[in-house]
């Protein structure tokens, strides 16, 4: 065998024929299509089920800094630059995440957590890069939301007037229960669950049809080997309807022959 003949043999036995692997894909269509709504339905059980709700409570709090002394420092903000109104947002929200800000949350709220705990729970943003500051908490319970971060309003704007002189924080929407739940999405879940077993699925098929070294037809023999087909044995037993030669001439003679003696009797 020649160079190009082996170049040619490599060539052919790398090539990835996608009409293959699609006919293989729709082939198994079925097996994919359980498979995802299997997984789907463990996303909807699992978060029908399994997961715990959560719920959320929130407040707002307006940010009035006209002039701000830090130490023996002195400067001025004025509440139309938005990037003052976000520096400040950051700074109030590193001061309610600080421990000793939520310690007293957790005693006033009579909370059995940690402050780590508590931190996860706690959110905070500035709306629409204002000088409004919301605060979220998310619990498993929203009446516990709702008394934590209410707590959160009325500590924290005396801990930002201790580190902070001369600012000043009110509040202008308090919290309130929420009882519709957050998470988890029944839908989002579920749709997951059905999209993934639908990947893996089809991800299992292809690798089956790589990992499948049978030969199923001349055409994968001159594709892959290059070598010429000298004799092609048809299936006799198929039921495609396909006829070949004098095997179909004597099959058709004794199937009359059988119907005939069958009318005799």
């Amino acid at each position: 065998m020649d160079d190009k003949k082996k170049r040619n043999l490599i060539s052919n036995s790398e090539t990835i024929d996608i009409l293959d692997i699609l006919k293989a894909v729709w082939k198994r269509a079925w097996i994919i299509l359980i498979c995802s709504v299997i997984t789907a339905g463990i996303g909807f059980s699992a978060a029908a089920f399994f997961i715990t709700p959560q719920f959320t409570s929130s407040i707002m709090l307006y940010v009035n800094n006209s002039s701000i002394s830090v130490g023996s420092s002195n400067f001025s903000i004025s509440s139309s630059e938005i990037s003052a109104a976000q520096s400040l947002v950051k700074t109030y929200a590193i001061i309610l995440d600080n421990r000793t800000t939520l310690e007293e949350v957790i005693k006033k709220a009579d909370l059995d957590i940690g402050y780590r705990q508590l931190s996860g729970m706690i959110k905070s943003e500035s709306v629409n890069d204002t000088e409004v500051l919301k605060i979220t908490v998310t619990s498993e319970d929203p009446y516990l939301s709702k008394k934590i971060v209410n707590c959160i309003a009325e500590l924290l704007p005396q801990r930002i007037s201790e580190v902070i002189h001369g600012s000043s924080m009110e509040v202008f929407d308090a919290g309130e229960a929420n009882l519709q739940k957050v998470s988890p999405s029944i839908t989002m879940y579920t749709l997951k669950g059905f999209f993934a077993g639908f990947i893996i699925s089809v991800f299992a098929v292809i690798v089956l049809y790589f990992m499948d070294s049978s030969i199923h037809d001349e055409e994968y023999v001159i594709k892959t080997y290059d070598y010429p087909i000298l004799v092609c044995i048809p299936d006799l037993s198929s039921d495609s309807g396909k006829k070949y030669g004098y095997y179909s001439y004597y099959k058709t003679k004794s199937d009359k022959k059988r119907n005939n003696s069958k009318d005799s009797r």
